[in-house]
């Protein structure tokens, strides 16, 4: 059955893969971006001219106040049934090195933004009796990274969310679950580590492709998973 489905950070790479992937299954997309708004406009137009349905929207998600007033307009239309955070940055550094600018920012997109798109989604979500809640973790979250405190802090707080998401609304119908990617294939992923290097850490010995993890995604968000809740998936290669 088609519904509404919301993805933040929709214009990056695997965003862009999440949102054909829920387009193909029929549902509406509403693809979410900030610095990234031409993209997302530019992808939606491509998903309209193939006979989908989406639209592009743009909202900080470290600004609550705006975030909430771009998603209660989305609302308008409809309640919106799946939501996938993907949005999230990095900004690496040790820990005794790391300032408290670069901890805030990747803690605020990443897991402050995801309480700032699914707090005015939830009630009309329940109120369907059927909702999907999936958060983009990472690998990072489960096994931690050098360099990556923030990062790591903020992608396992959203599995601590999903799980507890889980417990809150499985009677309503609304699932609530993680999925966390390991070295999936991106620019930034190519131009910051060699092939070589992905073959000695991965036991797949290669990078995951965007559409793999888009995949997952779809599934969740399907009839086919309403058991699955409270879990955090990984898709790592055997990574972790």
């Amino acid at each position: 059955m088609p519904r509404r489905a919301l993805v933040t950070g929709g214009a990056s790479p695997l965003g862009a893969a999440i949102s054909r992937a829920l387009a193909a299954e029929g549902h509406e997309v509403l693809i979410h971006a900030h610095a990234g708004l031409g993209r997302a406009e530019a992808l939606a137009a491509e998903l309209c001219a193939g006979g989908r349905r989406a639209r592009a929207f743009g909202a900080d998600l470290t600004d609550m106040p705006a975030t909430a007033a771009a998603v209660e307009a989305l609302l308008e239309g409809g309640p919106v049934q799946i939501l996938v955070h993907n949005a999230g940055t990095h900004d690496d550094a040790p820990l005794a090195g790391m300032s408290e600018g670069q901890w805030r920012s990747v803690v605020d997109v990443s897991l402050n933004g995801f309480y700032a798109v699914l707090r005015p989604l939830i009630l009309p979500m329940i109120g369907t009796r059927w909702g999907r809640i999936l958060a983009i973790s990472s690998i990072s979250g489960i096994m931690g990274n050098r360099g990556q405190a923030n990062y790591a802090a903020a992608k396992a707080g959203l599995i601590g969310a999903v799980k507890t998401l889980s417990l809150e609304y499985a009677s309503r119908g609304v699932t609530a679950n993680a999925v966390a990617p390991g070295i999936i294939e991106s620019p930034a992923v190519a131009a910051a580590m060699p092939r070589e290097r992905i073959a000695q850490i991965v036991p797949a010995k290669r990078a995951g492709r965007p559409e793999e993890v888009a995949d997952l995604v779809a599934f969740l968000a399907s009839e086919r998973a309403g058991y699955i809740t409270g879990q955090a998936i990984a898709i790592s290669g055997g990574l972790g």
